[in-house]
Order: structure tokens, then sequence, then C-alpha cells
């Protein structure tokens, strides 16, 4: 480690942050698709991706600074000229314990799996992402034809011994939710080791999206339900799910303490903008030039205000009215503080799931 590390990280200290553990890092913004919920904003294919000497350059600071977890992000980073070369780079890295590679799926070919495979890499994993258990709903947000170039894309990787590696992503929408069931059944059939969920952000080209909304408090309840009844479902679910509001009831009862360090899981964009988290997309909280200078000048360079935001977030916890005498006030704590100021603008609110959250936290307890 060299002194300038020692130094940069004396100071995250000092300021009472946590240094980056988890690293989202976009390579570039150019994506064979247009879906209308991407947070994002990515654009179509076009010819100028980060370069590579950049990104590697960031992956080794990050590394050097005790990073341990790494997602490569677009845009769709297989249409990268050298996505290779970096992920073969972030596998070389012993200090990284795990590196994901999110892809829409619909890209990768035989001879893309067969140069995964070479790396004989079990710390690393590949999320692709679906948002239907049918091309019907699918294709819906991803385009005609992305459905089953997203599955022979994760088939092709099962084929190759590597389904475990594999983890499904889905973007929980109203009109997408009630197929979680059988998106789960689907995952355990591909083979695939992993399905995760989040709810839908109505920031980035989805809040100009009338049509895209979150689920309603009604298809919460069913869920729960659903899993508290029927053993198939729940079963599928130990074995490889992850889905937010199932999470939020079995952890219901238990207090957090969690306030937001933010810079423990820093952003960095395609055009070399840091921010403290990918949830907080706040330019305001944002860092410049990372591209230019590196991820080290850059925490310097924002560590100021950075430090502020825990604070500010265990203030807004305790402030807000609406969650005052919610049930899952201890677990909540008012949700998370960037989708708050991503959706509505404003730090101080409540963030866009306060009424998922609450069918859940009053689940089996009455009415709210």
């Amino acid at each position: 480690m060299g002194t300038d590390t020692k130094i940069i990280k004396g100071k995250i200290e000092k300021a009472g942050l946590r240094a980056p553990e988890i690293l989202t890092l976009m390579i570039t913004d150019a994506c064979n698709l247009s879906c209308p919920h991407c947070l994002l904003n990515c654009k179509n294919l076009d010819p100028t991706p980060v370069k590579k000497e950049i990104i590697i350059g960031i992956i080794k600071e990050f590394a050097d600074l005790g990073g341990e977890v790494l997602f490569l992000t677009g845009g769709e980073p297989l249409s990268h000229p050298d996505w290779f070369e970096i992920l073969a780079h972030a596998c070389s890295l012993s200090t990284l314990s795990e590196i994901i590679l999110q892809t829409n799926g619909s890209m990768v070919t035989g001879e893309d799996v067969e140069k995964i495979k070479s790396l004989n890499s079990e710390k690393l994993k590949i999320q692709v992402s679906l948002d239907g258990a049918t091309p019907e709903v699918n294709d819906m947000i991803r385009g005609k034809g992305n459905f089953e170039a997203a599955v022979k894309g994760i088939r092709l990787f099962a084929a190759a011994g590597m389904g475990k590696r594999i983890r499904i992503a889905f973007t929980e929408m109203r009109h997408n939710f009630d197929q979680i069931p059988k998106i789960l059944e689907l995952a355990n059939d591909l083979g695939v080791g992993q399905f995760t969920a989040g709810t839908l952000v109505k920031g980035g080209r989805a809040k100009n999206t009338d049509w895209i909304e979150l689920p309603d408090r009604y298809q919460i309840r069913s869920l729960i339900e659903l899993y508290e009844s029927d053993p198939k479902f729940r079963a599928f679910y130990e074995k490889m799910g992850n889905i937010s509001a199932i999470e939020w009831y079995k952890g219901r009862n238990i207090p957090s303490d969690h306030v937001c360090n933010c810079i423990s899981t820093p952003f960095i964009n395609a055009a070399g903008k840091m921010y403290p988290c990918v949830m907080n997309l706040n330019d305001e909280h944002a860092v410049d030039n990372v591209h230019e200078k590196g991820m080290k000048e850059g925490i310097l360079k924002g560590i100021e205000k950075w430090a502020l935001l825990p604070r500010l977030d265990k203030e807004r916890s305790e402030s807000l009215v609406r969650c005052k005498d919610c049930a899952g006030r201890e677990h909540c704590r008012g949700g998370c503080m960037g989708r708050a100021q991503t959706v509505n603008g404003d730090v101080i609110s409540v963030e866009d799931r306060c009424e998922l959250r609450r069918e859940v936290y009053y689940c089996g307890r009455g009415e709210q």
C-alpha cells in the first residue's frame, strides 16, 4: 500500500466514513437496447467507449483502497471493444473477492462464453437482465426478440458449466410483478445460481415513461401471502431468490442500525463522474474528472461533502413525519435516501416505496 493510499484511507476514517467496498463502474454508455426504464438513460451504440487504460487504472486504485466487489456495467459492457481484457484484469487482482459483469445477455456468443470460461475465476459472476418470464412481457421493456436472445445467452453459459455463476436480475414493475413466481421457476429450470429483483426507480428515462409504474400494495401483499402459503415457491426462493419485499417481511421485526455511508458503494459513470452511490445521482454530490484525475484524487475532492451525508441520513430518518407511527419504523428508517433524492428531488422525503414497505410491515397486524 502506497503512502498516498494510507493518507486517503486515514482521511476517509477521520471523516467518519468507510473506504470504498463495492464499486459500480460504467465502462460505456453505449447500449444495443433502448429500455424505457433505464435509470442511466444510456445511449444507442456509439464508437467512443471509455478507454481501456482509464478503466483498468480505476480498478487498480479501487483494489488498492481495499475494495472487494466490482460491478462492470454499461450501457452494455459487451459492446466495449476491450471488455474481455478489462474483465481479465479485474479477475487477476487477488484483493477483489467478487466481480459481476452486468449484461442484457442479447450480445452473448459461444465465443464470448469460452473466453469467460478460460478465466477460470470462481469470483466471477454474470448478471443477466430479464424483465419477464415470457417474450410478451419481457420484450415490452427490452424490445422484440430480447427474451429469446437473453435466454439463449444464459443457456450457453449453462452448457459450458457456468450456470451457477449466472444471476438473473429482474426490475419489479406493475405490469410484470405477477410474473415473479414464473420467472423464479424459469431461473431454476435454466440452472442459474441466483435470482434478484429490485423495484423500478422512476428516474432517468423512466421518469418520462408514464405507462411504467411501481408495483401496487395489493401485488406486494399477494407475494407475501404466496411466500407463506406455497411450499414450492418458498423452496425456489430460499434456494436462489432475493426480492426486496420478502426480505423486508423476513426482517420486519429486526431493528436496523443502518445509516447511509454512501462512499462505501461509489458509482463512476461513463463521463468520469463519481457519485457516492448508484442511487444518489444528484450532481451536487458528484465529483468530476475522475477519468483524468483518478479515483483517489476524486475521493480527496469529494470527501468533505460526502462526510455530511451520514448525518443527513440520520437526521432524515428521525424527522420524517410519515415514519413516526409506522410499524416498520425501526427496520426501514425512512428507506433509501438516494432513491428519495432521485425520484422526488428532495432528500428529506419518504422514498417512493413507502406504501409498499408499509404493506409488508402491516401484513398480519391488521389494517394500516
